[in-house]
C-alpha cells in the first residue's frame, strides 16, 4: 500500500526536515535507485560512483526526514543494513490549518449517473448527438445508455444521485461547515412555456432542504451550449440554482428558507451522500424540471457538490 506524508506550516520541524533533505540533488537519485529494490549503502555508492562516507551521510539527511528506512538483514558476513524508501508520496501546503478557514471540495456529478428515479411524462433524456432512444418512455430511464445523458427532463417525480463523501478521503480529521449543491434546471412543459411555474425541491440523505420556484420552462431562444440539432421549439436553457445548508441555517440562491443546519443531514453516517431533485407530491405546483449538464443551456457544469470543511486535527 502507497504510503503518503501530509505536511503544512503547522508541522515546521517535519516540513523543514523534508526541505533539507531534498535540498541536495544526489538524494533524490538515491530515492529513485532504491524505489526499485533496497540496496546497501555500498551498492548505492557504487551506483552512483560516489564515497560509501558520502553515501552514508545523504541517506542519513533522508533517514531523519522519514524519507527512507534502514533494515537489518542476514548477509554473508553478519548482517547488512538495507536501504528502502519509506515514502511513496508527499503532500505540502503551504498554508497552516487554521479553523477560521474553511477548503472546499468540488464534486461535480453527470447528468446521466443517477442511481434512482421517478419519471412520468412528458419525460426523456438526450446526449449531445442525438435523444437517447424516445421522448416519453419511463423504461427509457433505465437503458445503460442512461449514463451518457446531457440533459433530462420530466413532467414530475424526481431525480436522485449518490455522491461520493470525499471528506473520509481528507488525511486528518475535518469538520464540515457548509454542503452545496447547484444545477442549472427549469420546468417541464409540453415544448415549452415560460409561464409554467414549478416547486423544485432538494432533499440530502432524504432531509427536505428547501423549496425553489422556477417561474417557467425556457425556450424563446437557443440555450448558449446547446449542440446543433436541438431544435427550436423544445426546452433550451434554465436557471443556475444553488442550495446551501451551513451551520446557521439553509439557504437558496443565498436567501435564508429555514433553520436546518448541516448537523441534521447525517453526512458523517456515511461514505456517500444521497441527493435528490424533484417535486413533492403535494406542491402547490408541480410542473415538472429539466437538469442541464454541459452540453446544454447556459452553464458549462453538470450537478455540482461543494463540502467547505475546516481542519479539526489528527487523523481519521
Amino acid at each position: 500500500m502507497a504510503k503518503n506524508i501530509y505536511l503544512n506550516l503547522g508541522k515546521p520541524d517535519e516540513l523543514t526536515a523534508v526541505g533539507r533533505a531534498l535540498s541536495v540533488p544526489i538524494r533524490a537519485r538515491i530515492l529513485s535507485i532504491i524505489s526499485k529494490e533496497p540496496l546497501s549503502i555500498a551498492d548505492i555508492a557504487r551506483q552512483l560512483n560516489i564515497p560509501a562516507s558520502s553515501c552514508a551521510a545523504h541517506v542519513k539527511a533522508l533517514q531523519e526526514a522519514n524519507l527512507v528506512r534502514i533494515e537489518q538483514v542476514p548477509g554473508t558476513r553478519g548482517s547488512v543494513k538495507m536501504c528502502r524508501r519509506s515514502v511513496d508520496r508527499i503532500d505540502i501546503r503551504l498554508v497552516e490549518p487554521n479553523g477560521n478557514v474553511d477548503d472546499v471540495i468540488r464534486i461535480e456529478m453527470p447528468i446521466g449517473a443517477y442511481t434512482d428515479c421517478q419519471v412520468f411524462e412528458t419525460c426523456g433524456l438526450a446526449d449531445e448527438n442525438g435523444l437517447i432512444s424516445m421522448d416519453d418512455r419511463e423504461e427509457n430511464f433505465y437503458l445503460p445508455e442512461r449514463t451518457r445523458a446531457k440533459i433530462l427532463w420530466t413532467s414530475k417525480g424526481y431525480i436522485e444521485y449518490s455522491f461520493p463523501n470525499q471528506i473520509f478521503s481528507l488525511p486528518f480529521k475535518a469538520r464540515l461547515n457548509r454542503i452545496s449543491v447547484s444545477a442549472e434546471m427549469c420546468s417541464e412543459a409540453p415544448g415549452f412555456n415560460p409561464d409554467w411555474k414549478s416547486d423544485i425541491t432538494l432533499w440530502i440523505n432524504g432531509v427536505e432542504c428547501g423549496t425553489w420556484t422556477c417561474r417557467g420552462d425556457y425556450g424563446e431562444r437557443k440555450g448558449l451550449n446547446n449542440p446543433d440539432y436541438w431544435s427550436s421549439g423544445r426546452t433550451q436553457y434554465g436557471e443556475l440554482t444553488i442550495w446551501e445548508i451551513t451551520r446557521k441555517g439553509a439557504y437558496i440562491n443565498n436567501n435564508k428558507v429555514g433553520a436546518l443546519t448541516i448537523d441534521e443531514l447525517g453526512i458523517m453516517d456515511s461514505h456517500r451522500i444521497n441527493v435528490r431533485i424533484g417535486n413533492k407530491e403535494d406542491a402547490k405546483n408541480v410542473g415538472g424540471f429539466n437538469l442541464f449538464g454541459k452540453e446544454f443551456g447556459d452553464y458549462k457544469q453538470d450537478i455540482v457538490m461543494g463540502l467547505a470543511y475546516e481542519y479539526a486535527g489528527g487523523k481519521h
